[in-house]
């Protein structure tokens, strides 16, 4: 039945199909705007998009399993081609406001305060362990949480203090209900990339997806996320 459907659109000069994309859980606050447009503009096209960790981002994208996978932090050991859509910043955020917008030296802003991790496998606890082994702190190690957005609410609920992307906290952070601790070295930075298997057969939705993002990509950066660069 969705092959009849596709052919009959497809006849009437829709383009159609299923795009199939794979992001890490902090992508849903990126991923869905480099897709609005397209989605909005081609209507028969069918998305499926798999929100997980990176350990399964990859995987997915390994055993070729989608046409797309969005990550911060490059897949080591795969044959993969790219498009970069974002700067990915990871700060210090905790409930409480910092008494200095001074820059404090790592060890001591670290001291003695109790952190959340994410879980072993994502991206985000991966920078943030890189972070602590490169400027030898001690940590104090609170509890791991296996979602961007139960970090979140565990820091509003004042349970401590993680190292998290800056993508995720835009309103907490208007609203006063975050704040983000000055400290020496910090932005973290990434690249949000848009990757695929190199030489990968694509399917027109997907090559067609491609030539879209390419285009709109300076567009979107200024419309959506201009807040991002005053940080």
């Amino acid at each position: 039945m969705h092959a009849i459907n596709y052919k009959t659109l497809a006849f009437k000069g829709h383009l159609t199909g299923r795009l199939r994309i794979s992001i890490v859980s902090t992508g849903k606050y990126v991923m869905p705007f480099f897709l609005s447009g397209f989605m909005n503009k081609h209507d028969s096209v069918e998305l499926t998009m798999d929100v997980t960790n990176k350990n399964r981002v990859i995987e997915s994208l390994e055993n070729n399993e989608v046409d797309f996978a969005l990550v911060s932090i490059l897949p080591q050991g795969l044959a993969i081609e790219k498009l970069d859509l974002l700067q990915n910043k990871l700060y210090l955020v905790g409930g409480i406001k910092p008494k200095t917008k001074t820059p404090l030296p790592a060890k001591e802003a670290f001291k003695d305060i109790p952190l959340i991790f994410r879980e072993k496998g994502s991206g985000t606890r991966q920078v943030m362990e890189r972070f602590i082994e490169q400027h030898k702190i001690a940590v104090l190690k609170k509890m791991e949480l296996t979602s961007n957005e139960a970090v979140k609410q565990s820091l509003l609920a004042g349970l401590g203090y993680s190292v998290m992307p800056l993508i995720g906290i835009k309103n907490e952070l208007h609203q006063g209900e975050l704040h983000i601790i000055p400290v020496k070295g910090m932005p973290v930075k990434t690249t949000w990339s848009l990757v695929w298997l190199r030489g990968k057969k694509h399917s027109p939705v997907s090559l067609s997806f491609l030539d879209y993002v390419k285009t709109a990509k300076k567009e979107i950066i200024q419309e959506r996320f201009s807040w991002y660069e005053q940080y």
